[in-house]
C-alpha cells in the first residue's frame, strides 16, 4: 500500500493540515489538502494545500513568494491529519503579513494580538 492509500481523507476529500516552522517548533497555519495536492506536496517538497473557498490548488507562496519547503511529514494515529515541518521562505506564513496565523491568544474572555504585522499584506500581495 503506498503512502498516499493510507490516508483517510474525509468525505469531502479533504485531510486537514498543520504548517510548523521545523527549527522553532512554532504552529504557522492550518489548511487543507486533498489527494492531489498531498502528492504534488510529497514530489516537490514544498506545501501544496486546497484552497476550499477557492476550489482549487494553493501552491503556498505562489503570490506572495512565502513558500514553504518541507523537511518532513507526519500524520497521525488515525492517519486523519497532516503535520509538515517546513521552512517558512521569508518568515511570514499568515496572509495578515504575521510570522504565524497563530497570533490572537484568549485572555479571560479577550482575544490580543499577541504578534506584530511584519510586513503589510499590500506590499505583499499589491
Amino acid at each position: 500500500m503506498s503512502a498516499l492509500e493510507q490516508i483517510q481523507f474525509d468525505s469531502q476529500g479533504l485531510i486537514p493540515a498543520i504548517a510548523q516552522d521545523f527549527e522553532t517548533g512554532e504552529i504557522l497555519m492550518f489548511a487543507w489538502m486533498n489527494k492531489e495536492s498531498l502528492a504534488l506536496t510529497i514530489e516537490k517538497q514544498q506545501a501544496v494545500y486546497y484552497s476550499r473557498s477557492r476550489k482549487k490548488l494553493w501552491f503556498k507562496g505562489e503570490e506572495s513568494g512565502h513558500t514553504q519547503l518541507i523537511k518532513e511529514i507526519y500524520t497521525d494515529c488515525d492517519n486523519d491529519v497532516i503535520l509538515l515541518k517546513v521552512e517558512q521562505i521569508g518568515g511570514i506564513a499568515c496572509h495578515t503579513g504575521r510570522k504565524s496565523c497563530f497570533f490572537q491568544k484568549l485572555d479571560k474572555s479577550d482575544w490580543l494580538i499577541i504578534a506584530d504585522v511584519l510586513k503589510d499584506p499590500k506590499d505583499i500581495y499589491g
